[in-house]
């Protein structure tokens, strides 16, 4: 079988054909035993002086040649289109493909058409397309369902094509794709008072604007993605670069979401181990917070996880970007915790950790990190209840030691735990009693 590079057909631009070499190339195991039987009919009707063996010999080895050239003529000017229902979907729901395969060429025979999913998608969807006349259209949805975060492309699509005799079957294939990403599924939280709702810095806070004129405009350095109509020319002219107004708003909470994803604090394996479940809390608390009206980050044991800070939710309160990045974090070898973040927003705000297993190091910085900031809450998952139902090898016991959670709560955090089994509502929930 030959593989055929092709490019998607796009409006006024068509896909390269095989070239006739290569169809030659693509026979079965049937197409080749044709010709081997027809060579050999061919020699055997020369030998003997039979014509008429020499002529049904030719015939059968000549079939799947022209199988090749028709084959070559007719399934090789195919255009496709993919769209997503969705291009962002959370882990366990569905999210719908949508292919329009066009025949832009000569009337073509049955294709088998393959579409190229990862595994953690589902098994790889398959269709067989009768002949499609020069114009036609054939549209095929399929549905994809991911049960790991993650960012998949879906795609490229394999076509295969066949004579009607079975002698010949070439590939081709599609070079595009199209992204998925599998976000985090979120558990809804409920509303618990809060030490450090209103504290926070930042560009929101209250300003007084005691008239229009120039003299009473607050501005700032222009960042990317700022309105440029907000751009403000008179102090872009004295200071040299661009600067926009900012504008009053209600003054604005912030918050540090913190989540240790550092190999050795985790335990279990795949979809089930504590790492997830830390994933699936973060992303809990950031939707519900940023719901709740804080502008809310996300920091790792590597630091900041995204490069442009604060980020308010979006019409659904949900913190796109900190989930698309809460999607593919990984776990860290990293032994330490990076602690390059921890600056005077952590002090002017509200810090939410979650968090493994903790030793007597981390325990030091968590210590230091309460005292800058306004107000401090920690989920603590007891990895102990993952260890034991796997078994790991490297599970042992503490006997002795003070809980995490315990101990935060006695250097000024609130703390709670949250088992395998345990509930994400009533752990945040008892944070805040």
């Amino acid at each position: 079988m030959s593989r055929l590079a092709a490019l998607d057909a796009e409006p006024g631009r068509v896909a390269p054909g095989p070239a006739i070499r290569e169809a030659l190339h693509g026979f079965t195991l049937r197409g080749r035993s044709f010709v081997a039987a027809g060579l050999t009919a061919v020699l055997c009707g020369i030998v003997l002086g039979e014509h008429d063996l020499v002529r049904i010999g030719a015939l059968v080895a000549l079939l799947p040649v022209f199988a090749a050239l028709w084959v070559a003529r007719s399934g090789n000017r195919l255009g496709l289109a993919r769209t997503l229902g969705a291009s962002q979907v959370e882990v366990g729901q569905r999210a719908v493909v949508h292919l329009e395969l066009t025949n832009v060429g000569p009337t073509t025979g049955v294709l088998l058409i393959e579409e190229q999913i990862p595994w953690a998608l589902g098994s790889r969807p398959r269709f067989v397309i009768d002949g499609m006349r020069p114009g036609w259209t054939r549209s095929i949805h399929y549905q994809v369902q991911a049960e790991v975060r993650g960012k998949y492309d879906i795609g490229p699509l394999r076509v295969r094509a066949s004579d009607p005799f079975g002698l010949l079957e070439l590939q081709r294939t599609f070079t595009k794709t199209a992204g998925l990403v599998v976000i985090p599924a979120t558990e809804p939280l409920p509303p618990i008072p809060l030490l450090g709702a209103w504290t926070g810095t930042g560009d929101n806070r209250p300003r007084p604007f005691a008239s229009g004129g120039a003299a009473d405009v607050t501005v700032r350095d222009y960042r990317v993605g700022d309105d440029l109509r907000r751009v403000h020319w008179r102090s872009t002219a004295k200071v040299g670069s661009l600067m926009v107004r900012r504008e009053e708003q209600p003054w604005q909470s912030r918050c540090t979401v913190f989540i240790d994803n550092r190999a050795r604090v985790h335990r279990g394996q795949g979809p089930h181990s504590s790492i997830e479940r830390a994933v699936t809390a973060a992303a809990s608390l950031a939707v519900h917070l940023s719901a709740q009206g804080f502008q809310v980050r996300l920091v790792s044991a590597l630091g900041e996880e995204i490069e442009h800070g604060w980020h308010d939710g979006d019409v659904a309160a949900s913190p796109r970007p900190l989930l698309e990045r809460l999607a593919v974090l990984p776990t860290v070898p990293n032994h330490d915790l990076y602690t390059g973040w921890v600056d005077e927003s952590v002090t002017a705000g509200m810090c939410v950790a979650v968090l493994g297993d903790v030793d007597d190091h981390d325990r030091d910085f968590l210590a230091r990190l309460h005292h800058r900031g306004s107000a401090s809450y920690a989920l603590v998952l007891d990895v102990d209840t993952w260890a034991a139902r796997t078994l790991q090898p490297d599970f042992v016991r503490r006997p002795g030691r003070l809980p995490t959670a315990a101990w935060l709560r006695q250097h000024g955090w609130k703390a709670a735990d949250l088992g395998r089994d345990g509930s994400l509502q009533t752990a945040w929930q008892e944070l805040g009693r």
